[in-house]
């Protein structure tokens, strides 16, 4: 789908307030409030707009330990990805998953309650599943930026 300046506009607004009425969306971006709602149906159909949902302040829930874990894995394990992949659909911990380059297989994004949490799920899920090799923690001390938002700069034709 070959995006134009007024479906970058919709979509810059949807990621600062995805609640917008639809009305106030096409004020925004200077459409009628029918060929608003047209265009964004077409951003989710063409799966640009995969969902839309609220983002919480994990530390306000009391989940205090951010950690990004680095993952190793045995390779002469039969089907270590695939077993490690459908464990870790299981962990409420584990935010986010990606394969990655470099020496390690995985990068974990891990939130726990306390350091005590954290150890638990490290010691009793992660280093108890077959195939892991290794386990190296990166705990956050501080949040500079966290984001999921694109920038219409880099949205615009892959330039």
């Amino acid at each position: 789908m070959q995006l134009d300046a007024t479906d970058l506009k919709i979509l810059q607004a949807l990621q600062a307030d995805g609640r917008v009425s639809n009305l106030e969306l096409a004020e925004k971006v200077f459409l009628s409030p029918s060929s608003c709602l047209r265009r964004v149906r077409m951003l989710e159909e063409a799966g640009i707009i995969s969902r839309y949902s609220a983002v919480l302040d994990a530390t306000k829930l009391g989940l205090e330990v951010d950690a990004f874990v680095q993952v190793t894995m045995r390779r002469d394990v039969e089907q270590w990805h695939e077993n490690f992949s459908q464990a870790l659909q299981n962990w409420p911990e584990v935010v986010g998953s990606y394969i990655i380059t470099g020496d390690a297989n995985y990068l974990l994004r891990v939130r726990a309650r306390n350091l005590k949490h954290y150890s638990s799920f490290v010691l009793e899920r992660l280093y108890k599943t077959t195939g892991v090799l290794d386990i190296r923690s990166n705990i956050v001390l501080q949040v500079i930026k966290d984001t999921n938002d694109i920038a219409p700069d880099l949205m615009a034709d892959g330039k």
